[in-house]
């Protein structure tokens, strides 16, 4: 038996390419899914998945040998291409970068829920906003530059 033990846990969101509002709702459902497989194939543990029109959120845990820029670029990429083969959408892309913010133990039912409701959450908060919420919240200093 390993003598390792970690709680790896990150709420990752990132946005479509130039923030477009590509993902319709028609299949965003499934989109979702697909990414939660995608963590699945890449030892990760999807724990929730949500996102509205131009970016995602998941919250998912990982192990300590995944590199979290390894691990996003993989699931970008996968995701990309099966929404241009199986959506046929071949102008679809995920934005370049990304923001994670480690999540403990007891905040997991939180942002959980936080993820589940974004729908409902982005009828009143664009994600430009949200987004410079969640980074000043965790105390991330950002360019507003780069939130375009």
């Amino acid at each position: 038996m390993s003598s390792t033990y970690t709680s790896l846990h990150y709420h990752l969101v990132f946005s479509t390419k130039h923030r477009r509002p590509c993902i319709d709702e028609t299949w965003r459902v499934r989109l979702h899914e697909y990414l939660g497989g995608i963590v699945r194939g890449l030892d990760g543990h999807p724990q929730q998945i949500g996102g509205f029109d131009d970016h995602v959120h998941l919250l998912v845990g990982l192990t300590s040998s995944h590199t979290l820029k390894d691990f996003l670029r993989d699931l970008k990429r996968t995701s990309s291409q099966w929404v241009h083969d199986e959506l046929r959408r071949p102008d679809f892309a995920w934005q370049e970068g990304y923001s994670a913010f480690t999540v403990s133990a007891t905040a997991r039912d939180d942002v959980a829920r936080y993820i589940a409701n974004q729908v409902e959450h982005h009828r009143s908060l664009s994600f430009r906003d949200e987004l410079i919420q969640l980074l000043q919240r965790a105390g991330i200093e950002y360019d507003p530059r780069y939130l375009d």
